[in-house]
């Protein structure tokens, strides 16, 4: 959507463009990558920034916060300590709401997911889905740089997921996707208790059982470009028992 603030006798006409899409991105020790990281999602007129960020021992917030001094569209959500992944996408999405946003984004901020994907999520779900979920096991998607086991907890934990829930999703655990507002507004935030793996499952599952349409683009989803992985044995444990969690409650 764009606007044209002009005055009288102002010439030429300049477009504001609205940025009506917040991508939001925790971060912990992503110093190295953050920057550039917002600059190409900057780069795409509709989409605004939303860093969530856990107190990040590296400073991650400070260059956050001089980005943001300069700069509108980006905003800055700092934390006392590590709480985890799926509180700080829930704290995440409580302001992109309070702020209006029409359409949420979470992705990560290691690369790993290529801000060129947000623009074809945004269409997805602004024409097609109330959520679009950025797949790497659909045709055209995919995964590089990965080890064996990797491969298999991922593809083995969409498959699991998949048969105890019902989901008709592939990529169920991916963490690169786009939310409608009325979405979030419809599902319960104080009621999610997950994190990593176990709450991307959780809000599709949610999602779902609510009636919305969800539908999938593909994705290259290479290895993190700096820094450490943050998955461990906890994380996959975690969606292993919230899984059967969610299907008892239902």
């Amino acid at each position: 959507m764009i606007f044209y603030n002009t005055t009288q006798d102002q010439a030429p006409l300049i477009p504001t463009i609205t940025a009506d899409c917040t991508v939001v991105i925790p971060t912990y020790n992503e110093h190295d990558n953050i920057h550039t990281l917002i600059d190409r999602v900057l780069a795409l007129p509709r989409f605004r920034v939303l860093i969530v960020d856990d107190n990040s021992p590296d400073g991650t917030a400070d260059v956050v916060a001089a980005v943001a001094h300069n700069e509108p569209r980006v905003g800055l959500l700092s934390r006392p300590g590590k709480l985890g992944l799926g509180t700080a996408y829930v704290a995440g999405f409580r302001r992109a709401l309070a702020e209006g946003a029409q359409f949420i984004c979470e992705m990560d901020a290691d690369f790993s997911h290529d801000p060129a994907y947000l623009p074809q999520l945004l269409a997805a779900a602004e024409t097609t889905y109330d959520l679009a979920l950025g797949s790497r096991y659909i045709e055209g998607g995919g995964t590089t740089d990965w080890g064996k086991l990797r491969k298999l907890i991922s593809r083995g934990g969409n498959t699991y997921a998949r048969l105890i829930l019902g989901l008709a999703v592939m990529d169920a655990t991916s963490g690169f996707r786009c939310y409608q507002r009325r979405v979030l507004e419809a599902i319960d935030l104080d009621a999610i208790e997950s994190n990593g793996y176990a709450f991307q499952i959780e809000l599709v599952y949610r999602t779902m059982c609510a009636g919305f349409r969800i539908g999938e683009i593909p994705i290259i989803f290479p290895d993190r470009r700096v820094g450490n992985s943050k998955m461990s044995r906890r994380i996959v444990f975690e969606a292993l028992l919230k899984v059967w969690k969610l299907r008892i409650q239902r």
